[in-house]
């Protein structure tokens, strides 16, 4: 299947799961358009000062892949500053929270998985 980015839905959620500001995400793929245990497969953007709160994964993980900008990454109460090329996986019911701290955009892909 081919997707064009004017094929893509675009989403803003504002203060996502508790977190500042609003966010930015675009759906590369939905759930129902792919065949495996993926909840989420898109790119987020997050302006400087915006965040999404922390919210735990139960029954699946998610991986964050930083593609622009800089961050902090609370996983699991582990604090790590983010930056282009960075990887984060959360999942079997740790929490973690991202916040753009740079003074750019934060662009991140983010996958769900489904266990």
């Amino acid at each position: 299947m081919f997707k064009s980015p004017e094929q893509m839905v675009n989403e803003y959620k504002e203060e996502m799961r508790g977190g500042k500001g609003t966010v930015e995400l675009l759906h590369i793929f939905q759930q129902d358009e792919l065949k495996g245990k993926c909840r989420i497969f898109a790119k987020i953007t997050m302006n400087p000062g915006c965040s999404i709160g922390l919210h735990p994964h139960e029954n699946e993980e998610e991986v964050y892949y930083i593609l622009s900008g800089t961050g902090t990454v609370n996983d699991n109460g582990n604090i790590k500053e983010v930056k282009v090329g960075d990887a984060v996986l959360t999942g079997g019911g740790a929490q973690h929270s991202i916040e753009n701290t740079g003074d750019q955009p934060l662009v991140l892909m983010a996958v769900v998985l489904l266990y």
